[in-house]
């Protein structure tokens, strides 16, 4: 049985479930190959989509939605809202002249189901989920028989409620009622690293709860409504923001905690969806908590899992079964379109010479195999440069036109990940805080002394893990830059005609696509790697060498003078 899954609205995606062996064979969302961020399910998807099927699949699901702006308006298949059976929907239908199942469920089941599916344990396992994000707040239980349970509504809106606080403040933020941007509790979660945690001033007290006690943020309440608060355009970086930003977030944090220390009791396992799990602040509280047995944050956490979930739903429906096995690269392979290239040197691929080409602080553009699914770049569709120089973060942040508060997320060994950070084990996904432990890695510290770290093992990404070995050797760190290949405000690039386009107009040093290491030629002076013989080939050097000659020291400041 073949389940293809489809996601209305933003961060839509659609998925292929063969339910037989229970395995998600792929997962692709609209805004990647730089299609616009947050896009919506698309007849060109479609179309791409169906031409990688065999034959017609069994099962159509659709992913529930709302026709309009806000969660309750009339529904798309089962609607916004409902966890229990009467929000699924199914029968047989007619389509493309063949007889399928037809399958919807609601946009709250998709959330759940994505969370248990991909989750770790085994099937029967009871589990809490808390699904929280744009419009819900509320903790469930999926017990041993799949049947859920709900426990408790916290908060309506809370992932709403974040986004209105970053608008209240920024003064170039003019969108009418029911509006909000989706990238702004990204950059929110950034600017609490600038405040600090701490009992509530009294106006901090009464903004908080004048937001968060509401039903509701996009429906009830405009950014000009709070024209006489302090907060109104005071600035992102005001330092009585930052605060504010810092505890607000922990109030948010610390409603929802309450309630599952009194509620939810039994230690099972916790499974975070929703777009609230992309908040690694949170995360690791919760990781932290001891409240449950685990804790467990799909890749695809927000939205772009929603198609996945509903999938995984239908299975469960039709074959009793609701765990998938699956990887995180499986969303679309890379497209060589074999554009015209003439000021680039191509090499064959040599993860020795890209590494000594990055320890040479040159900044590379990296893609191989599949794109990730969900929104963080994991080492398939991504930008690397050295982990150690401050300047490092800034240049990145200016190649990709965001704002300077903005965090540079680090890769790194799985088994180095002790000595460089706070942690012990996997975080393949980037979704947890760490604290930086190596004082040299300046490039991926954060404000507050936190990173957000993806591990890497030899099962996981065996070709990255290979890139990070070759360049521990070289500098005594397994650890690189790692953020997103993505021109601003789009998905990630997955052509060569915009991988080289976005290098050459961002100044990105060189690009790694195929087997091929490609390093664009600079105009005044040209610029090449360092020891590139009269042929173009990278001449391998002994370990523990620097380029001139010299035993290459552990500590970057020492390698820099």
């Amino acid at each position: 049985m073949k389940i293809f899954a489809m996601k209305p609205g933003h961060d839509g995606a659609i998925a292929l479930v063969d339910a037989a062996s229970g395995k998600l064979e792929w997962s692709f969302e609209p805004e990647k190959d730089s299609f616009r961020r947050y896009e919506v399910f698309n007849p060109s998807q479609f179309v791409f989509a169906a031409e990688q099927l065999g034959a017609m699949p069994d099962v159509f699901a659709v992913s529930g939605w709302s026709k309009g702006a806000i969660a309750a308006n009339a529904p798309i298949g089962a609607g916004y809202y409902g966890h229990g059976s009467g929000a699924v929907q199914h029968h047989r239908t007619t389509m493309f002249g063949a007889n399928v199942n037809y399958f919807s469920s609601s946009h709250e089941r998709s959330h759940i189901w994505c969370g248990y599916g991909l989750s770790p344990f085994e099937q029967g396992k009871p589990c809490y989920v808390l699904a929280w994000e744009g419009a819900l707040g509320d903790f469930y239980l999926v017990d041993e028989k799949l049947d859920v349970h709900h426990v408790g509504r916290v908060m309506i809106t809370p992932g709403g409620k974040y986004a209105f606080l970053y608008a209240l403040a920024d003064p170039t933020f003019t969108l009418p009622k029911g509006k909000l941007r989706n990238e702004d509790p990204g950059k929110l979660m950034a600017l609490c690293a600038y405040g600090k945690s701490g009992e509530m001033a009294p106006d901090e007290r009464e903004i908080t709860d004048f937001l968060l006690e509401r039903d509701s943020i996009l429906a009830t309440l405009s950014k000009d409504d709070l024209r006489e608060s302090k907060y109104y355009n005071i600035g992102l970086q005001h330092p009585d923001f930052t605060r504010l930003a810092k505890r607000y977030s922990d109030e948010i944090f610390n409603r929802f905690y309450l309630y599952a220390k009194a509620h939810l009791t039994k230690g099972y396992p916790l499974l975070i969806s929703g777009g609230c799990g992309l908040n690694c602040d949170w995360n690791t509280m919760w990781r932290n908590s001891r409240l449950f047995e685990d804790v467990f944050v799909p890749p695809c956490t927000n939205d772009t899992g929603s198609a996945i979930g509903t999938a995984i739903d239908a299975m469960r429906e039709f074959t009793g079964r609701a765990k998938l096995e699956w990887s995180v690269y499986s969303d679309r392979a890379f497209i060589d379109d074999q554009p015209d290239m003439s000021d680039v040197d191509t090499y064959s691929l040599d993860l020795g010479h890209v590494a000594d080409y990055l320890a040479q602080d040159n900044i590379v553009a990296w893609t191989q195999g599949r794109c990730e699914i969900g929104p963080r770049a994991l080492g398939n569709r991504s930008i690397l440069a050295a982990p150690f120089a401050r300047s490092t973060c800034d240049r990145l942040n200016r190649i990709k036109k965001r704002e300077g508060f903005r965090p540079v997320a680090p890769i790194c060994l799985e088994e180095e990940v002790s000595r460089h950070f706070d942690w012990t084990g996997p975080s393949p996904h980037m979704l947890y805080f760490q604290k930086v432990r190596n004082p040299e890695l300046a490039a991926i510290t954060h404000v507050d002394g936190t990173a957000r770290v993806q591990t890497v093992n030899t099962q996981q990404n065996p070709r990255m893990h290979a890139l990070l070995t070759q360049f521990s050797a070289r500098t005594g760190s397994g650890v690189l830059c790692n953020t997103s290949l993505n021109f601003n405000g789009t998905g990630f690039i997955n052509r060569t005609s915009d991988l080289y386009r976005y290098c050459k107009t961002t100044g990105v040093d060189g690009f790694v696509y195929d087997d091929r290491f490609c390093v664009i030629r600079k105009e005044a002076p040209t610029r090449r790697p360092e020891g590139l013989s009269c042929d173009g080939r990278l001449p391998l050097r002994p370990r523990g060498l620097c380029q001139s000659g010299e035993v290459v020291t552990s500590t970057a400041k020492e390698r820099k003078k």
